[in-house]
């Protein structure tokens, strides 16, 4: 889609990957962003709005899509990670990320299709993890929060087929940004990652992978996807 002139709402834009996407939107011309937290957030740029959202409340979304019934362009981005394994993790952590990660993003994507399949040049980007495609042991609810919203993905993307509706997924590896902190391992810059998002949205590409550790694991799994598994398991 064209990013120029478009109108987005970024949820979780207050920070880390969103606050990113937030202004890397506005550097390639979007006319307006919604910037959507769940708390107070300033800003000085008269492009950018902010609006309340908590993804896991209904009333909060269907608010939202009442006080943004322009947008073009929807990136569901608000996530939260527990760490936990398969067999000791903390399920209530595992049931938290399932309510925001998979039915969050859900619940906004259905709260704003109504305008999106009657915008024209319109699109849905979540924003998901390469750890959907095959989990990350210390992260097991997390991977398996992500993975149901990889698949709820490819069911939008099906179902809006005739509407002209965009339906996008872009599959991260690390980002630096507070949800890693303290995590020892390789990390993108979230500004390369936003940069390499809006740039795979403008192109039409309906997978994205930002970074190059996402890339080459992408590449395994397009090929291998049970190589990807002992990859990440390793």
């Amino acid at each position: 889609m064209n990013i120029n002139g478009s109108i987005a709402l970024v949820t979780g834009g207050n920070r880390g990957l969103g606050a990113c996407l937030v202004d890397e939107l506005l550097r390639q011309g979007a006319s307006k962003v919604y910037l959507a937290s769940r708390g107070p957030v300033t800003v000085d740029d008269p492009r950018v709005q902010v609006i309340s959202l908590d993804v896991t409340e209904p009333e909060s979304v269907e608010a939202a899509a009442k006080a943004a019934p322009d947008v073009t362009l929807l990136v569901n981005n608000a996530g939260v990670l527990g760490f936990g394994s398969v067999l000791d993790g903390d399920l209530d952590l595992f049931e938290r990320d399932m309510r925001t990660n998979y039915m969050g993003a859900l619940r906004v994507a259905r709260a704003f299709l109504p305008a999106l399949r009657h915008g024209g040049d319109t699109a849905i980007v979540n924003v998901l993890t390469l750890i959907a495609l095959a989990p990350a042991g210390p992260m097991a609810g997390y991977s398996a929060s992500k993975a149901a919203a990889h698949s709820m993905t490819q069911a939008l993307r099906s179902a809006v087929a005739g509407d002209g509706v965009q339906v996008v997924g872009a599959y991260p590896g690390g980002i630096d940004t507070d949800m890693l902190a303290g995590v020892e391992a390789e990390k993108a810059d979230p500004r390369v990652v936003a940069s390499r998002i809006v740039a795979g949205v403008a192109r039409g590409d309906t997978t994205i992978w930002p970074d190059d550790a996402s890339a080459g694991a992408g590449e395994v799994y397009l090929n291998d996807p049970a190589r990807l598994e002992r990859m990440l398991a390793g």
